[in-house]
């Protein structure tokens, strides 16, 4: 091996795993299939991601004089749900009677994030308002979620506005 080539990286050093920013849509009242998605999506070896979604364990603040207004609540969600590279929906019959999961679907679709519904363990059919808004469906399996979630986010390059360029004209 001569000197160039030892210095040269070696092309068989696999990169980083990445790590997902996830938004998982759900609904309150079905907490318990959220936690079990969650821990069956837990990060290891294999998958790494971070969680962007709202749990009732961990519920937005709202301004205390407003109490009935929702458009702080649905400002913060639409920020998380624009940051995410992939949307998880809960895909279990009650999405398709569900204001929140439709609105934040409704995002989703606004900022361009992939949907990827999840159907539930024990449901057989997925509702309409997930069906059409995802761009895959998957089983509730690890292997199906995470190969959905690998082949379907969005691609993490930065942003015109997150990159840092000079300005166009000199200032002074």
């Amino acid at each position: 091996m001569s000197l160039a080539d030892a210095a040269r990286p070696s092309l068989l050093v696999p990169p980083p795993p990445r790590k997902y920013r996830l938004f998982i849509s759900h609904a309150w009242r079905h907490t318990d299939e959220y936690d079990a998605l969650v821990k069956l999506i837990e990060p290891g070896p294999d998958f790494d991601w971070q969680n962007l979604s709202v749990p009732k364990t961990k519920p937005i603040e709202v301004f205390e004089l407003l109490r009935q207004s929702y458009r702080y609540l649905v400002n913060q969600l639409d920020a998380e749900i624009k940051r995410a590279e992939c949307f998880l929906v809960l895909a279990g019959m009650y999405a398709a009677h569900s204001g929140w999961i439709q609105s934040e679907i409704e995002a989703a679709k606004e900022f361009s994030v992939p949907i990827i519904a999840v159907l539930p363990r024990d449901n057989e059919r997925f509702p309409e308002a997930a069906t059409h808004a995802a761009v895959e469906q998957v089983a509730w399996y690890r292997s199906s979620i995470i190969g959905a979630v690998q082949r379907r986010a969005r691609p993490m390059f930065p942003t015109i506005a997150s990159a840092t360029l000079p300005p166009p004209f000199p200032i002074g």
